[in-house]
């Protein structure tokens, strides 16, 4: 597995980056991926079903200026930014027959997760379809969505580590379908921050992965490969900036 910790400048490069990574492996050009990425601006972005007028305060993320995009994964829609750790992981279905099942591929990932955690003292557990919690009020830190290939499985995940919570409560609105474990709960009593620092989790995730290559460069044809689906794709994930 190959380490990637790379952030871009702007939400729509670091978006669309997860899926030029996916559709590198389909094409054989590509091995299986670890990659780190905290966006230094705050946005919001939708999962590839997620209702704009259902889901965001739109009048203030117009006020306040904050992008909205839609990623082409599932799962629902986050605010991202500063204190929000992003983990991606391009999987082999070869790897384990439980990638082969949609299910029992969240298991098996955040299984590793929260492995990785446990090495950095915190106990978590695994509410289905796609969270990880902590507590025994049973708070969310961590989301998680897919895109499955044909050989590969995108696995995309957030941890909120140092995160302004204020801003989930400030910009997003409650979702029609919730699990049954939040119980109704708001944003702020539903969700949390773990006590970690940014580079403990890479050091426990990379023990748990297995990293036999760090920071992959892209060759220049794959340069240009990347520089043209940027430019094809962004009108597709971009709603507003």
């Amino acid at each position: 597995m190959v380490l990637i910790d790379r952030t871009f400048p702007t939400p729509q490069e670091n978006i669309l980056f997860d899926e030029f990574l996916l559709l590198r492996a389909e094409k054989a050009q590509g091995s299986e991926v670890l990659r780190f990425w905290e966006s230094p601006q705050h946005f919001i972005v939708l999962g590839r079903t997620g209702n704009l007028q259902e889901d965001v305060d739109i009048q203030r993320a117009q006020e306040e200026k904050i992008p909205i995009l839609r990623r082409f994964s599932g799962g629902g829609t986050v605010i991202q930014g500063k204190g929000c750790m992003n983990f991606t992981l391009i999987l082999s279905k070869d790897r384990d027959p439980a990638l082969k099942d949609i299910t029992k591929s969240y298991l098996y990932i955040l299984g590793k997760v929260s492995e990785a955690l446990s090495l950095l003292g915190i106990p978590t557990r695994f509410k289905p379809t796609s969270d990880l919690v902590i507590g025994n009020d049973e708070k969310k830190f961590s989301g998680n969505a897919q895109h499955r290939g044909r050989q590969y499985v995108l696995h995309h995940g957030t941890i909120l580590y140092n995160f302004d919570l204020q801003m989930i409560a400030g910009f997003l609105k409650m979702p029609r379908a919730v699990p049954e474990y939040r119980g109704g709960r708001s944003h702020l009593d539903f969700v949390t921050n773990i006590s970690v620092s940014y580079p403990g989790i890479k050091n426990s995730f990379k023990k748990i992965f297995g990293i036999h290559k760090k920071e992959i460069r892209l060759t220049k044809e794959e340069m240009v490969q990347w520089d043209e689906f940027l430019k094809r794709k962004t009108s597709d994930v971009v709603i507003a900036l």
